[in-house]
């Protein structure tokens, strides 16, 4: 058995479920239980659920810092892991929290701190859990101002510029991976976008913003979505917007997983 994970690789050949390839098509979105699809800007539950399959094991602690709707809370709770959040928004907060407790396991912590995730003291979940560190860390930030989240000045989503996002980003990172076990992973997934006709590389200026704090970079993997709640029933007209302007829709997004080696 590994030490990150539950895997019995005496029978490798049977882990079917669990995919090693760095192309992700996923045709539909896990809506069960206390999932959701109506939070605008969560992931599929199945991102997580692939992510802790590899690099998490039962007991152990996962961190969201853009909790969000509790997509990554709801999935580890259902994998035996405990899972701690950190939502901006406390309204987002107690609707998510409702919906996860309602599928409650027993002995699985599952729990929001609603603060700021540049600044929030993580020596909190330390302490309040008992724990010596964290062991793996899931990433799902705004994709900068494609869509506003809130009016608060500390949403990532309201930043003045790309610079300042990214430096947003950067303290975030910072400021969680520092009690991320070492040779433990976390993994940031994010998109790309379009500004004033030019393509902003988003997802790449954020993989290099992790490896800056000293991250390592171990896999990249591309996963198709299709369409978006701003983009629905849209879809001649963005096609129209695409052959007008030389540009091509998006039909993907990054996962980039990493690994804590210092």
């Amino acid at each position: 058995m590994s030490k990150i994970n539950d895997l019995d690789m005496s029978k490798w050949q049977e882990l079917t479920d669990v995919w090693t390839d760095s192309l992700w098509i996923i045709s539909h979105r896990d809506n069960s239980g206390a999932h959701d699809g109506h939070y605008h800007g969560n992931f599929v539950p199945q991102i997580p659920h692939q992510l802790l399959a590899r690099y998490t094991k039962a007991g152990d602690f996962v961190l969201d810092p853009f909790a969000g709707s509790g997509t990554t809370l709801i999935e580890a709770q259902r994998m035996g892991r405990n899972s701690i959040g950190i939502e901006l928004q406390p309204g987002v907060a107690a609707e998510s929290i409702c919906r996860i407790h309602s599928e409650q396991k027993e002995g699985i912590i599952a729990d929001t701190f609603v603060d700021d995730s540049r600044t929030f003291d993580t020596k909190r979940i330390l302490e309040t859990y008992k724990i010596n560190s964290i062991q793996f860390i899931i990433y799902h930030p705004p994709y900068w101002d494609i869509i506003k989240f809130s009016e608060d000045e500390n949403d990532l989503s309201n930043s003045a510029s790309l610079d300042e996002f990214i430096n947003n980003f950067r303290q975030v990172v910072r400021n969680t991976s520092a009690i991320l076990e070492k040779k433990r992973y976390c993994a940031v997934v994010i998109g790309d976008k379009y500004a004033n006709g030019e393509l902003v590389p988003l997802g790449f200026y954020c993989m290099q913003a992790m490896q800056q704090e000293g991250l390592t970079l171990k896999a990249t993997i591309v996963k198709n979505f299709e369409e978006t709640k701003g983009k629905a029933n849209q879809k001649a007209l963005w096609r129209q917007r695409a052959l007008q302007n030389g540009l091509y829709l998006f039909k993907h997004e990054y996962v980039f997983v990493f690994k804590k080696e210092k």
